[in-house]
């Protein structure tokens, strides 16, 4: 998230409102119509996948998405003996790629392959998507969530969380913090620890997380909220500091958590597995299966966890109950702050 132009996610949204007005009559007389029109016909969930199998990320390779995409469509190949391919469809923060997944036909070829951003924290962040993540995605899995750290410049003088915010305290608006762009999950995070500690720190986000981290070892920027495998390399340098994380992680065993620290806010990213709605039960509960156990190979779950991703075995039933709270969260979050995507 946060990879493209302000420009360029502007001209998607115009494009998009272009001809929302002319779609509005039609599209209640679908919404009416889908809420009575009975399920995809029946499928042999057995006899799923038939055919090539399509992962579509909405977001650019190499990133956390992408990674742990690939890292899936290898244990689904394997198991199922049927290619998943993934199909990267980077863009307005996440939500080209979600709207094409979502719009797919509900025959369970087409399978979403996202970050929180696109699923829990855009609904509330982007006021005129063409599409419904509550709607028209189906969870499947949680599949792995990501512990962030706190990683600081060591020009900082401040070398724990607690210690930070009273340099925030005593240096009221002064400190700046990067993100890979407004409405992410480490913005977002960040302001609920701004919250949480009553003090306030200068956000500059950056056009992808790339750029934010390079922000912060050059010292543009005094700190930041990161996925813990994006910024390892750089903490085992000594090129930053670890403060605190946000979840126990045998990458930093020695590195507190913010709970510890006295700031127990479960603040952490997630990448996840959905499908159109539409798409049978049954071939639902198959794919959830097979991604549990996919997870559960020891090659796969060694891979996971040299990446700081922590698989998460649940049901169908229960990433959504997790993912309605999420989304609250979020919701919250962004409406006490008045965050408005660019």
């Amino acid at each position: 998230m946060g990879d493209e132009s302000p420009a360029q996610r502007d001209r998607y949204f115009r494009l998009r409102t272009s001809d929302f007005r002319l779609r509005a009559a039609a599209g209640c007389a679908a919404v009416a119509l889908a809420l009575f029109a009975p399920v995809a016909p029946a499928q042999d969930a057995s006899a799923w996948p038939a055919r090539s199998v399509r992962l579509v990320v909405p977001s650019s390779p190499g990133g956390g998405t992408d990674l742990y995409a690939r890292i899936l469509a290898q244990g689904l190949t394997e198991g199922l003996m049927q290619s998943f391919v993934v199909d990267n469809r980077p863009g307005a923060a996440g939500n080209i790629g979600a709207e094409i997944a979502a719009k797919a036909a509900p025959d369970g070829y087409t399978i979403l392959i996202s970050s929180n951003s696109s699923i829990a924290i855009n609904p509330s962040l982007y006021k005129n998507l063409p599409f419904s993540a509550e709607r028209d995605l189906i969870p499947v899995a949680r599949g792995v969530i990501t512990p962030f750290v706190f990683t600081s410049h060591p020009s900082v003088p401040a070398r724990t969380l607690p210690a930070l915010f009273a340099l925030a305290k005593r240096e009221p608006g002064k400190l700046p913090y990067g993100s890979a762009g407004i409405g992410t999950p480490p913005h977002l995070g960040v302001r609920m620890f701004e919250e949480a500690a009553a003090v306030r720190f200068i956000h500059v986000p950056y056009k992808g997380l790339g750029q934010a981290v390079q922000g912060l070892m050059s010292g543009e920027i005094g700190f930041m909220l990161a996925d813990i495998a994006t910024v390892l390399p750089y903490i085992r340098s000594g090129r930053i500091l670890a403060l605190a994380v946000t979840a126990q992680s045998p990458q930093l065993p020695e590195t507190p958590t913010v709970a510890a620290a006295g700031y127990p806010i479960d603040v952490f990213g997630a990448f996840s597995v959905s499908v159109p709605a539409g798409t049978h039960p049954a071939v639902v509960q198959r794919l959830s299966a097979e991604v549990v156990k996919a997870m559960k190979s020891p090659a796969i779950r060694e891979k996971l966890e040299g990446l700081a991703f922590v698989p998460v075995f649940d049901t169908p039933n229960a990433f959504a109950a997790s993912l309605k709270k999420e989304r609250q969260m979020w919701a919250d979050v962004i409406r006490r702050n008045n965050i408005i995507a660019e």
